[in-house]
């Protein structure tokens, strides 16, 4: 939370490509939107491939 600034993206983006929502919570995005069918497939992805 770089400048004290809370930062969300809502889009169709993230569920479609598993690698731009990994980015983005790399880069600090707090929270972001997923359609129902790609949320448990995507949080699956980002917690294998998350960097810790």
């Amino acid at each position: 939370m770089r400048n004290n600034k809370y930062i969300g993206i809502c889009g169709q983006g993230p569920s479609d490509h598993p690698d731009l929502a990994l980015w983005l919570m790399e880069e600090g995005i707090e929270s972001m939107s997923l359609n129902p069918d790609t949320v448990v497939e995507t949080w699956m992805f980002l917690a294998k491939n998350a960097v810790q």
